[in-house]
């Protein structure tokens, strides 16, 4: 009887899971869009008794993405007396929706991502996973391992799309 071989795992293929890479913690999207007069105008005096009043504690170790959803225009210290009154509770505060906001945490992890590692390397990214990754990690992860990896690949280890081989010259 002939002795089954693993080939996937004799490959040499090394496996990045971006999934691996998310950040733990609570999304939420803040929408001012409540605090405006008929949905249509701050009113100065009225939004600083609501930073005043409003209990911040509840963002205690969350990500918050600022915005507002009506059409109004908004003036720019609105969102710096939100980001003061929830800079001491919130991880990490942003303005915009919640997509904006995972590219933001993914691309602060990235930051830190040491490439050097996979110089030479045959690199296979993880297609499916149960956290989101937002497309700009993945435009990111190719960024920084294309000028080190020997290949870049898409998917699982036994099915994989090439994306990048590095030539032979």
């Amino acid at each position: 009887m002939e002795e089954i071989t693993n080939k996937v795992a004799n490959s040499g293929l090394i496996t990045i899971d971006l999934g691996e890479m998310y950040p733990e913690g609570e999304r939420v999207l803040l929408d001012i869009k409540n605090q405006l007069f008929q949905e249509l105008i701050l009113r100065e005096k009225d939004f600083r008794e609501f930073i005043k009043t409003n209990d911040w504690s509840q963002y205690k170790d969350k990500y918050v993405a600022l915005t507002c959803s009506a059409d109004a225009i908004i003036p720019d210290w609105t969102w710096m007396l939100l980001a003061s009154a929830l800079e001491p509770f919130a991880k990490k505060i942003i303005f915009g929706d919640l997509e904006k906001l995972e590219t933001v945490l993914f691309e602060e992890t990235l930051s830190k991502f040491n490439a050097e590692e996979f110089r030479d390397a045959r690199v296979v990214v993880k297609g499916c996973g149960d956290k989101p990754v937002p497309k700009t990690a993945y435009i990111e992860l190719v960024r920084k391992l294309q000028p080190l990896a020997k290949s870049i690949m898409y998917g699982e280890p036994c099915s994989t799309v090439p994306i990048y081989k590095k030539s032979k010259s």
